[in-house]
């Protein structure tokens, strides 16, 4: 406690004597001023901080997979990525790594966030976009926003709560920095790691870094993500009612998924206990489903194929053999996001939904990314915020229709292990569960 708490707390002293008093509410209000001018400062900080990074990250990948996509022997480097990534976590004694599960855990003060996070998880993810390996990036922004807002905190000597509210500004600064969503990126932050509540505390600071971290990144040419949707028809009953059928199918895809993702990491990791052998044959499978293929698609983070799908361009099989192709990568040991996948996964699913329904399939690609990123994710309104800044206010009737659908019908589900339920979704009832695997 400070001098100038103990003075407002010591009794019989002069904020004591003048409680109720005009003064009193100035002081009172003198306090939250003094709060907000520390957060706004500690917060341009992170956001800078990791605007830079992000902006960085996002120019490695994209200088790395632009190289893999004209050099074919890029792909047959995975094995030797692969290798590499195992190698560099393991001389770091962080073979245990849990990667955003720890960054989540570490906001309920149930783990620590290792220095060596950030530089690992950078390094590791620009690995595996360069061989080609089927995964995202906001797994890496996650990690390093909480690592680098976490390393700070310690940095500066804040107190935990503080600490946690710095960890959660890092993460919504480098999601920010690196998809160009500022809005979605700070409620993504405060909703993910207790579902039903929200970290409100970190509301300004959350805002703060994720819109200087923003800036920071435009500033160094980096765009704000957009899609243009090419045909949004009227909100009518029967367009109604064919958005709620999407949403039913979002939510069933949404669970699956994250069974495909569990699942496969816990087999891979029971057959095979050891880790180079096993990075090293889910890079052979990979590279021979590539071979049998013969399309590249389904390998990094498939860019061009949500944007054909937004389009009205997808093939039918699309979405489940990026689900394999995602699961393979992952749970073999490579490192990423499972956020771009499902992006992938909704908008080739719903362009498909959308030819056959008779619904506008730009429209139902943009509605199906949404849903299903709400499904793995459990945050409706960062779904609902991330479908604004997308897609733009002309389909959000739609996006809300089906975020709703999907965040009912995909129960306990999750990408994240260490996100907690504490809010039935069925009913108005408090119940703490953990997320199904």
């Amino acid at each position: 406690m400070n001098w100038f708490e103990r003075l407002r707390h010591k009794e019989g002293g002069f904020f004591y004597r003048v409680r109720g008093s005009a003064m009193h509410l100035a002081m009172h209000a003198l306090l939250h001023i003094r709060l907000l001018i520390r957060w706004i400062v500690l917060s341009v900080l992170v956001g800078c901080v990791l605007g830079v990074i992000g902006a960085a990250f996002v120019e490695c990948i994209s200088l790395g997979t632009k190289f893999r996509q004209t050099h074919w022997w890029c792909y047959l480097l995975m094995p030797a990525g692969g290798l590499l990534i195992v190698f560099l976590y393991r001389i770091t004694h962080d073979k245990h790594d849990r990667g955003t599960n720890m960054v989540i855990a570490s906001l309920r003060s149930e783990a620590e966030l290792p220095v060596q996070m950030a530089p690992l998880i950078f390094i590791s993810t620009i690995i595996t976009h360069f061989v080609g390996g089927s995964a995202g990036r906001e797994g890496a922004a996650l990690q390093l926003g909480g690592s680098i807002g976490d390393l700070l905190g310690r940095g500066i000597h804040l107190r935990d709560k503080d600490r946690r509210t710095l960890i959660l500004s890092g993460m919504s600064a480098a999601f920010s920095s690196i998809f160009r969503t500022p809005t979605a990126a700070a409620i993504f932050a405060m909703e993910v790691s207790n579902v039903g509540t929200m970290h409100y505390a970190a509301l300004v600071p959350a805002v703060i870094a994720s819109l200087t971290a923003s800036y920071v990144a435009g500033q160094l040419g980096f765009p704000l993500a957009a899609y243009q949707i090419t045909d949004v028809p009227a909100m009518t009953p029967l367009n109604g009612v064919k958005t709620v059928l999407l949403g039913i199918f979002c939510a069933a895809l949404s669970i699956l998924f994250c069974i495909i993702l569990h699942r496969t990491e816990h087999l891979m990791k029971h057959y095979c206990k050891n880790p180079y052998l096993r990075i090293a044959g889910a890079s052979g499978i990979l590279l021979l489903l590539g071979l049998i293929l013969r399309t590249d698609a389904f390998f990094g983070i498939g860019a061009d194929t949500i944007g054909r799908a937004i389009g009205g361009e997808a093939d039918w099989y699309a979405f489940l053999l990026k689900m394999l192709f995602t699961a393979l990568t992952l749970g073999g040991g490579f490192k990423g996001g499972e956020i771009v996948p499902s992006f992938f996964v909704g908008a080739t699913f719903g362009c498909l939904f959308g030819h056959v329904a008779g619904l506008s399939p730009s429209l139902c690609a943009s509605v199906g990314m949404v849903a299903i990123f709400c499904g793995v994710t459990n945050c409706p309104l960062a779904s609902l915020f991330i479908s604004a800044e997308l897609f733009g206010m002309a389909c959000v009737p739609y996006c809300l229709l089906v975020i709703a659908v999907s965040y009912l019908l995909s129960g306990y589900y999750g990408l994240y292990r260490e996100q907690r339920f504490y809010v039935s979704k069925f009913s108005d009832e408090v119940i703490h569960h953990k997320t199904r695997k």
